[in-house]
């Protein structure tokens, strides 16, 4: 996506001739909050009431939230780096990742497609809670941690769309925001193919995706 000349006009991108599916490629931080918040709150209540005086603590609990913290943050990392930015040999596959990710390189300031819209979130979200139920409930045997990993997970969705909102519209001056907000728009600006932790740099360090 390094080609991509960038546009940095009021007027967004126009992706589809249809204004109904034009429509779903719009949308605002307040919605993913909308959406996904109660989410959050809802898997770990549901443990909580489902663990009462089946376990004999609740420390696995606060574990599984981080795990599903750290999950995040890979996910995060394997879809930008091998899905968003996947290498399309086609025209098709190449008008297929732009509507994904392309879109966002050529307009990186168009403030109605910085978070990810529910026709794409909710479909990878299910994917994500059928994988790790597969993994932690089937294969580990451990099926109460399901809804803590869960629950942590969608709070590192949450905390990395709004993370990625705000290094684009806010100013963002001093501490851990500024160091994200500059790696993040180095990222944008200098190197393309790399720098693909939001939330996070963690797996840029771990997979040597990180420049010197």
């Amino acid at each position: 996506m390094a080609h991509l000349p960038i546009d940095h006009s009021d007027v967004p991108i126009r992706l589809f001739k249809s204004d109904f599916l034009e429509y779903f490629t719009h949308i605002s931080p307040v919605v993913v909050l909308l959406i996904w918040t109660p989410v959050a709150v809802l898997f770990m209540v549901m443990e909580i009431l489902q663990g009462s005086g089946l376990h004999a603590s609740y420390w696995y609990l606060p574990a599984g939230f981080l795990a599903g913290v750290i999950l995040w943050t890979f996910t995060e990392y394997t879809l930008h780096r091998f899905l968003f930015h996947y290498q399309a040999k086609s025209p098709v596959a190449e008008r297929i990742f732009f509507l994904f990710h392309g879109v966002h390189h050529a307009q990186p300031q168009c403030k109605t497609r910085l978070v990810m819209p529910p026709v794409v979130s909710v479909p990878l979200f299910i994917l994500v809670f059928g994988l790790v139920y597969l993994v932690v409930a089937m294969a580990l045997g451990l099926p109460h941690w399901v809804n803590p990993i869960m629950s942590g997970l969608t709070v590192g969705y949450l905390f990395y769309d709004m993370t990625h909102y705000a290094t684009h519209h806010f100013a963002m001056r001093s501490g851990v925001w500024k160091f994200l907000k500059r790696y993040h728009m180095q990222h944008h600006y200098k190197t393309p193919n790399a720098r693909f932790g939001v939330s996070s740099p963690l797996w840029d360090l771990v997979f040597g995706t990180k420049p010197e």
